[in-house]
């Protein structure tokens, strides 16, 4: 494992004075891979492991994890992932590792890496399958877990609209074009945002090269989509492996306006998981940013619920 002190877009560079420090471990294929630890490395509260979305990284987990390692009423560790072809992690040359099960084995290389022996795992959409995956490898590894937009039930028109988004959205000119763009592609759905939450959204999705919003993952990811097997119907449901966290406590968030996690799926989940609690957080598509206070009370809630137990 080797620490960095250099970023590319992120205010605080120097590890010193940054309440984070950036490092980099080696998956078991060899791809050098990108990681973010906050907070106390020896603390008594539980830790927690983020893990993002399809093609996103460190930037949808900044200000939670600052909020859970610095700022909340009890301090922890939070280690944030990259998976492989995603932000600072190198990318892979085999398109058919770009897997939630090969990403469940890198987030365990990487918890041996830094000593991590468990942790609650908060997985946002494609995170969340790569924690149920971890789960089912590994089934000691989560003391808990929180799944962001995601279920063992996943609606098909949800994935078409990702694919399609992948396939065309050009790369914004400008971060005021990003901005705007977000804003038409998604405004309907998430509402009650200003144009400072528009920037902070798109800067979330694209990393700053130049003073200019760029890409921040492999190209390959989106070919990863197959909108004729998604239209088909082909998208199989996955109930077994979300079972596999039953002996856990959990937390599912869903976006009121989400087209990926239905209410209905939302409410067998319940059902069938006796320790699950959930949220909706109004206002918001797929996905929730975990800021909004209905996700932070949902998760402080079930971190103090861990931390006690």
């Amino acid at each position: 494992m080797t620490k960095d002190t250099s970023d590319d877009d992120d205010p605080q560079a120097n590890v010193e004075a940054a309440p984070f420090a950036d490092f980099f471990y080696t998956s078991t294929d060899g791809l050098k891979l990108h990681a973010r630890d906050y907070g106390p490395r020896a603390h008594k509260s539980v830790p927690v492991l983020c893990l993002p979305g399809l093609t996103r990284g460190r930037r949808d987990f900044h200000r939670l994890a600052m909020r859970l390692a610095h700022e909340a009423g009890r301090k922890r560790r939070v280690v944030v992932a990259e998976f492989r072809g995603r932000g600072r992690s190198e990318y892979d040359p085999d398109i058919a590792n770009y897997t939630p099960k090969h990403e469940a084995l890198d987030t365990l290389d990487l918890m041996a890496a830094i000593g991590l022996e468990h942790a609650v795992a908060i997985g946002t959409s494609r995170g969340g399958l790569v924690t149920m995956t971890m789960s089912a490898l590994r089934p000691a590894v989560l003391k808990g877990f929180v799944l962001n937009d995601i279920g063992p039930r996943i609606e098909g028109i949800g994935l078409l609209r990702i694919a399609g988004q992948l396939a065309r959205m050009p790369v914004p000119r400008s971060w005021e074009e990003a901005r705007d763009d977000l804003r038409k592609m998604q405004g309907e759905v998430f509402t009650g945002l200003d144009d400072d939450a528009w920037e902070q959204f798109a800067r979330q999705i694209y990393r700053d090269e130049g003073g200019k919003p760029a890409r921040d993952y492999d190209p390959k990811i989106a070919k990863t989509l197959d909108a004729e097997a998604i239209s088909a119907g082909e998208t199989p449901e996955i109930w077994p492996l979300f079972m596999g966290l039953g002996g856990i406590p959990g937390l599912v968030v869903r976006g009121e306006n989400s087209d990926l996690l239905s209410a209905a799926t939302v409410a067998e989940m319940q059902k069938r998981h006796r320790r699950l609690s959930a949220v909706t957080v109004p206002g918001r598509g797929h996905v929730p940013f975990l800021t909004e206070p209905e996700a932070l009370k949902g998760i402080e809630s079930l971190l103090a619920r861990i931390d006690a137990s």
